[in-house]
């Protein structure tokens, strides 16, 4: 008589008792989670808890530009420059000759300057060439006198605010006050020329082009 061995059926069965043995047996913690551990390291991962956010095009946005672009931009960028005291206090200088000027930032299309101005220092009147810029003061008071075909301006220049300027705008910033000032300046693109002009000259070619921010 021919007998039917078994074994393929109890390799089935210790095969189904195995995978019971490995669902049921207690898993060791990692040892991240171990006593002494990070308290928040369960072995579970931010991605585990809260999907893959590369599967949310509105949560992993990738048109957003990497460098600002628009007027709206730059006067956002010197805000935040402005606002982070901890990055440009520390590098101010003050010059008893001149004024005194850092480089802060430069990117594609622009640059940004920190800028000193003790009591009666001036820039005199000039223009940027063709770069338009973004100015505003972080500590002080300062004065800037514009030059148009309509004649002279002024205005004073406080913390808070901003000025917005188009290229050949024709202007003069001066600390008319008894404190030292400070002030962040963005030009885009890079200043590359800066035309000095005397009081009494009004080019025809350099129209009022400024705005005020805030």
């Amino acid at each position: 008589m021919i007998r039917i061995r078994k074994r393929n059926r109890d390799r089935s069965k210790l095969a189904l008792h195995g995978l019971r043995a490995a669902t049921t047996r207690p898993v060791a913690p990692t040892p991240a989670a171990r006593p002494g551990g990070h308290p928040w390291a369960d072995g579970l991962s931010d991605v585990s808890i809260a999907g893959d956010p590369l599967a949310f095009p509105h949560l992993a946005r990738t048109d957003l530009p990497a460098h600002p672009t628009t007027v709206a931009e730059y006067a956002r960028l010197v805000r935040e420059i402005a606002a982070d005291r901890d990055r440009w206090e520390p590098l101010v200088h003050y010059d008893a000759l001149t004024r005194w000027y850092a480089r802060l930032e430069t990117g594609p299309g622009y640059e940004v300057w920190l800028l000193s101005w003790l009591p009666g220092q001036s820039s005199g009147f000039h223009d940027h060439g063709t770069s338009s810029g973004v100015m505003t003061v972080v500590r002080g008071e300062l004065v800037e006198r514009s030059l148009t075909h309509a004649g002279e301006g002024s205005r004073d220049l406080r913390p808070g605010g901003q000025r917005v300027f188009s290229p050949g705008y024709l202007h003069e910033v001066v600390n008319a006050s008894l404190e030292p000032a400070v002030s962040i300046h963005l030009y885009t693109p890079g200043l590359t020329e800066m035309n000095q002009y005397g009081a009494a000259v009004v080019p025809e070619q350099h129209p009022q082009t400024s705005a005020e921010a805030h």
